[in-house]
């Protein structure tokens, strides 16, 4: 069951108003513009007022929160599909390729687009945006979850995992951007590296 920032349940127009905004929202933070992270532009896209934000999520905190938990839903890392082979690389190489592939589709540019426009600082993210920061370390540990998922059955060693699990989001959006700026470096070579450079490590 659905409710609003106050507690009460969202009838269907409620409903739909809600999915309107998220939608609007995704849409919104995924083209990274000037004014992309904006809950006023939101709501002006959305063609709704500031107070049915207010009423829906309770403000701009509830608002970053909801689209975290939606596109978590829909395709967050805890979702993620793995190969049944027990060898390191092929695991490895399709969290790769599954991730690769993430970071190309609107609603992950958008969670980018809206997490590089928060508060770097852990203390600073909680205090000014509680509900944004559950959200995040919601996402965090989803991913935890999902790469010892990946690799309990293979006994690697926990440290280098927990090692891996860190580094790898940042390294695979590391390659990623490559490609899009003027680079003379073989991208699909770079990629291959990473995945046999982890698998080495976990092995």
């Amino acid at each position: 069951m659905t409710l609003s920032a106050k507690g009460t349940r969202l009838n269907r127009r409620g409903l739909e108003t809600r999915q309107h905004l998220l939608e609007t929202a995704l849409r919104c933070l995924a083209t990274g513009g000037p004014e992309a992270v904006s809950a006023n532009l939101i709501a002006r896209e959305a063609d709704v007022t500031w107070g049915t934000v207010q009423h829906q999520f309770g403000g701009v905190d509830g608002l970053w929160a909801a689209v975290l938990e939606f596109v978590a839903e829909q395709e967050g890392p805890g979702l993620i599909a793995l190969p049944d082979s027990t060898d390191v690389g092929q695991r490895v190489e399709a969290i790769v390729d599954l991730m690769w592939s993430a970071l190309d589709r609107p609603a992950y540019v958008a969670i980018y687009h809206l997490r590089r426009a928060l508060p770097r600082q852990r203390a600073e993210l909680e205090a000014l945006y509680p509900l944004t920061a559950e959200a995040i370390a919601h996402w965090d540990r989803a991913w935890t979850a999902m790469c010892a998922r990946a690799f309990a059955d293979l006994h690697v060693d926990p440290v280098r995992l927990a090692r891996v699990t860190g580094m790898l989001p940042g390294a695979i959006r590391g390659v990623h951007n490559e490609q899009h700026l003027s680079s003379y470096s073989d991208i699909d070579e770079a990629r291959l590296g990473l995945a046999g450079a982890i698998t080495a490590y976990l092995s």
